[in-house]
């Protein structure tokens, strides 16, 4: 461990950081080792080490979702489990 340590404090919502916890948890790690490796990977790239952005879908993105949705719901539209049966149909 690092001789020269500080505490660092503060606030998290309760739901994420039992979230974060069981995460963290499953990988071997506990939070101050979690968050640790966040600060050093940010140190050594210089950056938030993610992309951090916005990711709103286009309109036609929505919707291509929504059609999907009604399609998977449709009774008249023929289902696959198999994407081979589904080729072949589609080739004959």
């Amino acid at each position: 461990m690092a001789k020269n340590t500080s505490n660092v404090s503060f606030r998290i919502d309760s739901d994420l950081k039992a979230q974060a916890d069981t995460l963290f948890s499953q990988l071997g790690l506990n939070m101050t080792t979690a968050f640790n490796i966040f600060l050093r990977q940010a140190v050594r790239e210089g950056c938030i080490p993610f992309d951090i952005t916005i990711n709103t879908p286009n309109t036609e993105t929505i919707m291509a979702l929504f059609e999907a949705e009604r399609i998977s719901r449709d009774p008249s539209i023929r289902h696959y489990d198999d994407v081979e049966k589904a080729l072949k149909e589609l080739k004959s």
